[in-house]
């Protein structure tokens, strides 16, 4: 038997556990980033059989056949727009992960300091994935970065929170799944904006609820003063994150923090509150208040690294147990002391054949398959293919397929794992709330996770199903969701609109992982029926045209999938051709902890 974290993921067959002596570039514009070498195409995620779940049986399952005609003009369409929408992404991520070649960018590499993707590289395991998390966090929020070049302010067209300032993501260290926190210094020095506080709060409770341990790299010059209202004082800003360290030590999940440069005021608890700390000779430093804030407040003019550099804190204070003489010897112990963390998973059985267990259809047909938004709320697709481009071999097994077609339930599997699927096929009526609160304990009690698909318009409206208690139906599945002690992952591929949203795990309700395509929308409502209720309210007589359009264009701006990966309100927008991969990932994950049973409230019945 194998460990599972011997081809956890990976995306080569075999890979050095060795220290890299070479730091390279890590920069792709795709959620999924491969350390050095190979290619999604040769991906391996994990077969896990932990915690009593047993391995997905082929003989179990019932292949999906697809209708869908790939040479129809619709197809072609739905094609050619969907691929232009993943191109969009794709630059606006690369542009993300790109930092400003300004003097500040200069002035920081000639400090030896590596740039973020570079120093997360180099702790990695060569050949390993790296599940980057929201990677548009902050785009569009904050205004543009701009410099003073020979006497002219030059606008330089990057956002001024790129990344939201911090870069999070899932990857292997010496065989150890871990979860990496690594501030941004070419971002306002790394500063916290509130959006870094979010982002940084996230990966934080993928880490407690997931069990995986957290590797912070710190770099940051704590708070960005001049929004300390919207970061300091609330229960969930700055404090938030110390609170959580506490926890998670509690938990007894191993913390590292290896301090490559600045680690100011708050922030200065975040290496002492680890389990170990490193610290790089002349560029880290540690400390409360700065010599700017000690000079102004004692009068006392000291230097940063007599203050709190690592000579202070390795031989005088203990602050940091470990000395680094420059960031590759830092990097270097970071991944020797996860080596010792011992935290690895149950044993399994050895990896699957890939091929054996590939779709029956190519991940990129999913591009053909979506319409447009508005054609997909009018006239929903089938939802079934796409989980033919999702599911190992294309083989999925119903739960009450002649009951309710709006909901679809069942179960399948995504690289020998098995999962539970919950996917929208049209509006929800109490029939279908009835039979996704059904599903859903089903797969509690059989501690199976659950992958929801979001395809939804909300609830059904009306008298005749007022009447018929579709309130307290909805509530049901409501309760369902909110109870289930199983690993849920949520992916919006449409519509993801009202109550809705809600019964089908929206990001309130604890989902593990929440990705986004390219497409999809998330509001209380669509633009047009907020602009017609809101007219229906102000009782006008005329409805002005643009009266209609001004609430339109606020719906069409708030609800779009850009505007809410800024927002963290997923974990990312991904590509429709390599979701499959990052859900097997993401699943991965979800099952590097126990799962624990699940105990529901009253449901009104």
């Amino acid at each position: 038997m194998r460990s599972v974290l011997q081809f956890l993921f990976r995306q080569i067959e075999h890979v050095s556990t060795k220290p890299k002596r070479m730091m390279k570039k890590l920069v792709t514009p795709v959620a999924i980033r491969t350390i050095q070498t190979s290619s999604v195409s040769t991906f391996r995620p994990p077969q896990i059989s932990l915690y009593n779940i047993q391995s997905a049986s082929a003989s179990s399952f019932h292949q999906i056949e697809s209708v869908i005609d790939h040479n129809s003009t619709s197809f072609h369409e739905n094609f050619e727009r969907s691929t232009q929408l993943v191109a969009d992404l794709k630059k606006r991520c690369l542009h993300a992960a790109s930092p400003p070649k300004t003097p500040a960018f200069e002035k920081y590499c000639s400090a030896g300091k590596l740039p973020v993707d570079h120093r997360i590289s180099s702790v990695l395991d060569n050949g390993s994935a790296f599940l980057e998390l929201s990677q548009l966090a902050g785009l569009d929020m904050y205004e543009k970065v701009s410099h003073r070049a020979e006497d002219k302010t030059v606008n330089c067209g990057y956002d001024d929170c790129r990344r939201g300032g911090i870069v999070t993501g899932i990857g292997t260290v010496m065989g150890s799944l871990c979860v990496i926190i690594a501030n941004d210094a070419t971002v306002k020095g790394g500063a916290y904006y509130p959006i870094t506080v979010k982002k940084h709060l996230r990966a934080q409770r993928i880490a407690m609820d997931n069990r995986i341990p957290v590797m912070y790299l710190v770099d940051s010059a704590g708070a960005n003063l001049l929004m300390q209202a919207e970061i300091f004082p609330d229960e969930c800003h700055f404090g938030k994150i110390f609170h959580n360290q506490a926890r998670m030590s509690a938990m007894k999940i191993p913390q590292l923090a290896v301090v490559l440069g600045s680690c100011t005021a708050g922030g200065a608890y975040i290496p002492c509150m680890c389990d170990e700390t490193i610290i790089v000779r002349r560029n880290g430093t540690i400390f409360l208040g700065g010599p700017a804030l000690v000079a102004a407040a004692t009068g006392e003019v000291v230097d940063a690294q007599s203050l709190g550099g690592a000579d202070v804190h390795c031989r005088v204070s203990g602050v940091a147990d470990h000395y680094a003489e420059d960031e590759a010897s830092a990097l270097e112990l970071a991944r020797e002391i996860a080596g010792r963390w011992g935290n690895t998973p149950r044993q399994t059985s050895p990896p699957m054949d890939l091929e054996e267990i590939r779709p029956r259809y190519r991940s990129d047909r999913i591009y053909g398959i979506l319409p447009p938004l508005t054609t997909a709320i009018a006239k929903p697709f089938d939802v079934r293919e796409i989980l033919a481009c999702l599911l190992d071999k294309s083989e999925f097994t119903e739960f009450k397929p002649l009951y309710d077609e709006n909901l679809v339930c069942g179960f399948g599997a995504l690289y020998g794992n098995p999962v539970a699927i919950i996917a929208n096929n049209g509006v929800l009526l109490s029939e279908s709330a009835r039979k996704g609160a059904h599903f859903i304990q089903l797969c509690c009690a059989r501690k199976r996770p659950i992958l929801f698909i979001q395809n939804i318009t909300g609830f059904m409206i009306g008298k005749k199903y007022e009447q018929e208690g579709i309130a307290k139906h909805g509530a049901m599945m409501v309760h369902a969701v909110a109870n289930a002690a199983v690993p849920k992952i949520t992916l919006i591929i449409g519509g993801s609109y009202g109550a809705g949203n809600y019964a089908m795990c929206g990001r309130a309700f604890h989902a593990r992982f929440v990705f986004s395509w390219p497409g999809s929308r998330t509001a209380v409502m669509s633009g047009q029926h907020a602009s017609d209720v809101m007219c229906r309210i102000a009782r006008k007589q005329v409805e002005t045209s643009s009266y209609k359009q001004e609430i339109i264009k606020k719906y069409d701006t708030e609800s779009h999938y850009y505007y809410s990966s800024a927002r963290l309100w997923d974990d990312g927008v991904i590509d429709p051709a390599e979701t499959r991969e990052i859900l097997g990932l993401a699943l991965a994950a979800c099952l590097h902890a126990p799962i624990e049973d699940t105990v529901n409230g009253v449901m009104r019945m």
